[in-house]
């Protein structure tokens, strides 16, 4: 039997920034933070995946451009490994992408 409580629920959505606040803790929490840090390494990650395929490249030539195993490169393309900052860059460069800072 459905109760008063769970049909107002369902018909007042909660918002995205909610949703998140709910599963992750509240903007600034360390889980927050932790979330937001994936979210941004998965990103970075999905961004560079794409360039690689629309320049044509396989994981193979990439690590060869860079100087790195192809699985290493795979790892990044997963977001599974913390990259430093200069290999990101060396990988940006090789499918085609530039990166510059925005204040």
């Amino acid at each position: 039997m459905e109760t008063n409580n769970s049909r107002e629920s369902l018909l007042k959505p909660i918002s995205f920034d909610e949703h998140l606040d709910k599963k992750y803790g509240p903007v600034g929490s360390a889980s927050r933070r932790e979330f937001e840090a994936k979210a941004r390494a998965w990103y970075f990650a999905e961004c560079l995946k794409d360039a690689r395929k629309r320049a044509g490249l396989t994981q193979q030539a990439v690590a060869d451009k860079i100087g790195k195993k192809r699985e290493y490169v795979a790892l990044v393309e997963r977001g599974s490994t913390d990259v430093q900052l200069s290999t990101f860059m060396l990988m940006a460069e090789a499918v085609g992408l530039h990166l510059e800072l925005v204040a």
